[in-house]
């Protein structure tokens, strides 16, 4: 079971991020769980500055873009 972290304060393009991240699992059949992190601390100490930004198991993908759900699930292989 993947983890997909959406890391960002709750903005307009985060909530598209965890949208398009739980599309990507439905299309995939990805075994994942999204979970939002919101708190700015937690979030830069992935090294993030920027946001939306999107991890998977810890490790940070994407960040300042919103990817496709096509695009995430490639991302989920």
């Amino acid at each position: 079971m993947k983890l997909i972290q959406i890391l960002g304060t709750g903005c307009a393009k985060c909530e598209k991020l965890k949208q398009n991240a739980e599309e990507a699992i439905t299309q995939s059949g990805a075994e994942a769980t999204v979970e939002k992190v919101t708190d700015i601390n937690e979030i830069t100490s992935f090294g993030v500055m920027m946001t939306p930004a999107l991890a998977i198991d810890g490790e940070v993908k994407l960040v300042g873009k919103v990817p496709s759900p096509a695009e995430i699930a490639a991302l989920l292989e």
